[in-house]
């Protein structure tokens, strides 16, 4: 068992669950969150906690679950502190994957290595640190670094994840298609001020349709909005599939981020997410899952929309 089932199930029209939040889920079971480097840093003392988590996505019904590495390249543990741990800090999240997959007894379970374009941030917050943003040269070493130390460690795919900043996302994507495993790129969006969908950005308004025209220059096997709000997801995928043919995805956030910690709070109930998922699915979407804020009791909500559009 391996791509290849999911990728022909795919092709025949069937849904993929993903799993939720890891970093989120992290926080939500206690783990304490590093100022800087978020939830990268958490997976060397927090293994067990990692592995039950993945193994909770996995009984609720995800089929992929992701790697808690969305905060790991060394753009993001450097400036932190940590970047002497890359290799450990990867070797864990992944490690803790890997023993949930074998432990699950469910047949077909991938793992989803996650790379961000995240990097340093200004103290005190979520945005990023403009003032000392990273080359070009910088990124694709540090993008490439991480992409290949997960296809080493053991994804079965990398998970491109909250691709916003056109400038960062071509050495993201260019890493991620050069480790030969398949891509599936996640974009962030958001509302402007007139109902625009706009890129996540927080401190500029881009076009959203501006972010995704990156898939004319990278081939992915997959392409969806996430980390974006719910009401957000349905109208950037009207611009999306304008421009993307393969399989669709969508998987939101719910409540809100405050260094360093997700708040949870107004989180969507499951019944909600799976409403929302309805529709997405009635748009084209074949793969569904949640973000930041989303836990196993929500994925469980999603598991039989896969049983519904058998």
């Amino acid at each position: 068992m391996g791509y290849a089932d999911t990728e022909r199930h795919l092709k025949t029209g069937g849904i993929v669950i993903l799993d939720g939040g890891t970093g989120t889920e992290l926080e939500r079971r206690g783990v304490a969150m590093d100022p800087g480097a978020w939830c990268g840093p958490a997976s060397l003392q927090n293994t067990d906690v990692l592995v039950n988590i993945h193994s909770d996505y996995i009984d609720a019904g995800a089929d992929v679950i992701t790697t808690n590495t969305y905060a790991s390249s060394r753009l993001r543990l450097g400036p932190a502190g940590h970047g002497d741990q890359f290799a450990e800090i990867i070797g864990a999240a992944t490690s803790a994957a890997a023993q949930a997959r074998q432990a699950g007894g469910r047949p077909g379970i991938l793992i989803a290595g996650c790379v961000s374009h995240s990097a340093a941030v200004v103290d005190g917050t979520s945005n990023p640190d403009q003032a000392n943003a990273p080359t070009e040269a910088a990124m694709a070493d540090a993008f490439g670094e991480l992409a290949t130390q997960l296809r080493h460690d053991g994804a079965d795919l990398i998970l491109l994840e909250m691709m916003f900043y056109p400038e960062r996302m071509g050495p993201a994507f260019a890493a991620a298609v050069a480790t030969g495993l398949p891509v599936w790129a996640g974009f962030s969006a958001r509302h402007g001020s007139n109902g625009q969908i706009l890129s996540f950005a927080p401190e500029r308004d881009i076009p959203f349709a501006e972010i995704v025209a990156v898939l004319k220059d990278h081939e992915v096997a997959a392409a969806g909005i996430m980390h974006s709000p719910a009401d957000v997801i349905g109208d950037a995928l009207d611009i999306l599939g304008g421009i993307f043919s393969g399989p669709l995805m969508a998987y939101p956030d719910s409540g809100y981020f405050k260094s360093p910690s997700w708040q949870f709070e107004e989180v969507m109930p499951p019944h909600e997410l799976h409403r929302f998922a309805s529709s997405w699915i009635n748009q084209g979407v074949q793969i569904v899952g949640g973000c930041c804020g989303l836990s196993p009791e929500h994925i469980a909500a999603l598991a039989p929309l896969k049983r519904d559009t058998l």
